[in-house]
């Protein structure tokens, strides 16, 4: 029997890498993301094997919608990949509360209202797949990333406190930490990225640890070395490194 996935965020970098390779491995995908042309090219890519379904996770109404139509016309969800987040560098010179909400409602906020809607559904058949896409960044407090590390950490605590409850109801849980990834988002940036990979790359590695059904991908593996040697240190030699990360404000 043909699985079925759903990814929000599926318009570009990881999202749509993932949707690639989970056709490729033989699900039905629906995609979800804002940009409903970008959808609509994956699924020209593979008739009748994919579902557009345009969404923003930050209405919670939509959401539920969203995942009832989907259950409804392409069948029970075995694998849920929320993968829909943004990035903002920020700086204490500016720090801005109204920009820190904005990207908690998204990456947070937004990733709830997935879990929300999905989790009822695979506890009542005791059966499911969920997967959450945070990121290195939350396991350690780097400069320019005060609010973005914040969210990751934030669905890191979440996921690692409902996995014992619902492997309790049969339901898998998996949060996803990339390093650096070769992204729409990613190439704003205007630092050095060490051991960036492919969007093709990270989709290979994490079909690969979803059908393993292990708890924490994250990857590559010598940034993942890293940044956990980094969360190991003391405070005055984390701090040591990471001010040699300090970037000035740009105009």
């Amino acid at each position: 029997m043909t699985k079925i996935a759903w990814i929000t965020g599926s318009s570009s970098g990881i999202g749509r890498s993932l949707a690639e390779r989970l056709l490729r491995d033989g699900y039905r995908v629906a995609v979800s993301a804002r940009s409903a042309d970008a959808l609509a090219s994956i699924a020209a890519s593979h008739p009748g094997k994919v579902g557009v379904y345009p969404l923003d996770v930050t209405d919670p109404a939509a959401v539920k919608q969203v995942f009832a139509s989907i259950e409804s016309e392409m069948g029970a969800v075995d694998l849920a990949v929320f993968a829909a987040g943004s990035y903002t560098r920020d700086y204490a010179e500016d720090f801005d509360s109204a920009r820190t909400r904005k990207m908690f409602e998204l990456n947070v906020l937004g990733t709830a209202s997935c879990l929300e809607a999905v989790m009822a559904a695979m506890i009542a058949r005791r059966r499911g797949h969920i997967a959450v896409v945070a990121s290195v960044s939350g396991y350690v407090g780097l400069p320019g990333a005060a609010t973005y590390g914040a969210t990751k950490a934030a669905l890191n605590v979440m996921c690692e406190a409902l996995y014992p409850e619902l492997e309790r109801h049969g339901v898998r849980m998996t949060i996803i930490n990339p390093g650096f990834v070769d992204t729409p988002l990613t190439k704003k940036n205007d630092f050095p990225m060490p051991f960036l990979v492919s969007s093709e790359e990270a989709a290979d590695t994490i079909a690969k640890g979803l059908a393993k059904g292990k708890f924490e991908i994250i990857f590559p593996w010598k940034m993942a070395l890293a940044i956990r040697f980094l969360h190991a240190l003391p405070h005055s030699l984390r701090f040591a490194l990471t001010r040699k990360m300090l970037r000035p404000k740009g105009p």
